[in-house]
């Protein structure tokens, strides 16, 4: 089977977003966005606004040199779904790939939501099994009931 990582204008649009994460270039990575955009994430509450999407990834990147790549992609419009890799450093110094997957809503060729997904073993916690601050129950996905 082969890998689909070109060939539409959400994928381009993904790669464009990474090429601005890889070298925090700003105002590339705001060209890809909404205005409104939404990431969410796994072990932390979602980012909001285009401004700050990018400013968040300014800052991170750097700390955890961190360099992403699209491996293989998916398009059913209005979404995109991908797996990543995410070459970086971690807190103890070694160089590692960790893997995700994401999934991207578009408005046009927008990005307009980020859903992203990783096991990374430096945040184990039993919270970051599911998206920080994502609506489940408000978009039909099943919500466990607790009983006492």
């Amino acid at each position: 089977m082969t890998t689909r990582t070109a060939g539409h204008a959400y994928i381009d649009q993904i790669k464009k977003y990474y090429q601005g994460c890889n070298t925090q270039d700003f105002h590339l990575m705001c060209s890809t966005f909404t205005p409104d955009v939404v990431h969410y994430f796994v072990d932390h509450e979602p980012v909001r606004g285009a401004e700050a999407l990018a400013n968040y990834w300014c800052k991170v990147a750097p700390r955890t040199e961190a360099n992403w790549q699209l491996d293989h992609a998916l398009v059913q419009e209005p979404e995109a779904v991908i797996e990543w890799s995410m070459r970086w450093t971690t807190p103890n110094g070694d160089v590692q790939v960790l893997r995700g997957t994401e999934w991207y809503i578009f408005e046009g060729t927008q990005i307009s939501e980020i859903r992203s997904y990783h096991n990374n073993v430096f945040l184990q916690s039993p919270r970051n099994r599911a998206l920080w601050g994502f609506d489940y129950a408000g978009r039909s996905y099943r919500v466990e009931q607790h009983t006492e």
